[in-house]
This record gives C-alpha cells, sequence and structure tokens, in this order.
C-alpha cells in the first residue's frame, strides 16, 4: 500500500483518518463518527435517496441517546480502568523512625546501569494521610516531605568500608616506546 521510501505518507493520510473515525472505540462504545453524526458510516453506493430524509430525522432524534450512551460508556470503562489500576498499586506501610530511600527522579532517564536511583538512607519523622511522609536528612539535618511511592525500606547490611581503599583504573597504561 506505501512506498517502501515512504514518501506519499501525505497521500494516504486522508485514508488513514476516515479509517480511525470510523472504526469502533472501546471506551466510547461506538466510533467517532456515529457520536458527531448520530449514525453508522456508509459509502455512497449503499444509500438509497428515498429513505435518506426520514432515516435522517430519526436519526437525529437518536442523536442525544447515542452521545449519552457513549458518556456512559466511557463513565464505566474508566471506572474500570481506575479498578485495575487501584488493584496495582502496592499499599506501603511506613512507622516514625524507620529509615528509607528515596527514589531519584533526576536519574531515571540518564542513569548509568550500575548506578543506583535511589538515594539515602534517610529517617521517616512523620506520616501523614493520603501517602505523604516526611523525611530528614541526617547528614544536612533538613527535613522535607514526599509521596510514600518514591521510597522504600532501607535495610541496614555489613558497614561500607571507607578506609584502605585502592583505585583501580581499568585504562591500559600508555607506552614509553621512543
Amino acid at each position: 500500500m506505501t512506498n517502501p521510501s515512504r514518501k506519499d505518507w501525505s497521500r494516504l493520510l486522508e485514508d488513514a483518518l476516515w479509517a480511525h473515525r470510523t472504526a469502533h472505540r472501546t471506551p466510547l462504545g461506538m466510533s467517532p463518527y456515529r457520536i458527531v453524526f448520530g449514525k453508522a458510516c456508509h459509502l455512497p453506493c449503499n444509500l438509497a435517496y428515498d429513505q435518506a430524509g426520514e432515516q435522517r430525522k430519526f436519526q437525529l432524534q437518536e442523536l442525544d441517546e447515542l452521545r449519552l450512551e457513549a458518556y456512559e460508556n466511557s463513565r464505566i470503562y474508566k471506572q474500570k480502568v481506575k479498578q485495575f489500576h487501584d488493584q496495582q498499586i502496592l499499599r506501603k506501610e511506613f512507622r516514625v523512625g524507620q529509615k528509607v530511600l528515596l527514589f531519584n527522579s533526576r536519574l531515571k532517564l540518564i542513569a548509568g546501569k550500575l548506578r543506583s536511583r535511589w538515594d539515602g538512607p534517610f529517617v521517616i519523622t512523620n506520616v501523614f494521610p493520603h501517602g505523604v511522609v516526611q523525611l530528614k536528612d541526617e547528614h544536612s539535618n533538613s527535613t522535607f516531605q514526599v509521596n510514600g511511592h518514591q521510597i522504600k525500606p532501607f535495610h541496614e547490611g555489613l558497614a561500607p568500608i571507607t578506609h584502605d581503599m585502592e583505585i583501580i583504573s581499568l585504562m591500559e597504561p600508555a607506552s614509553q616506546d621512543d
């Protein structure tokens, strides 16, 4: 249908838009064309011109009913999507004094593979309703509030080794050949 070079897309745009507008949409329960014009889209060869006037009057009367039906279908669809989304959300319980890690959203797109996207640990100083948590940075003693979905519990392990660290370069040494 299209040229492999894809330079003829503008010629096919009108047909693609017609197909999109006349296709059945699940959230609406009907096609966008039917909502706007109150009838299913027919090709001109399928119309009987003597009955078109009577059908059009009947379709105009049904247009409000179709729009209300589309609004109702859209509302039901949104409820189902919300219910599914709410089931997927993990409810986290936090308590004051608990240590947590904070998700660093700035590193979401640019972080390396091995770099942690979590900062911390921070200490919870207050838990508010609706998932808001107040954190305290132990290093700077500053407090701030975050959404509870952006934190996860910190599990303390062995103390990190901070002394006697040797930095090893993975680059080959430059040769001294003249």
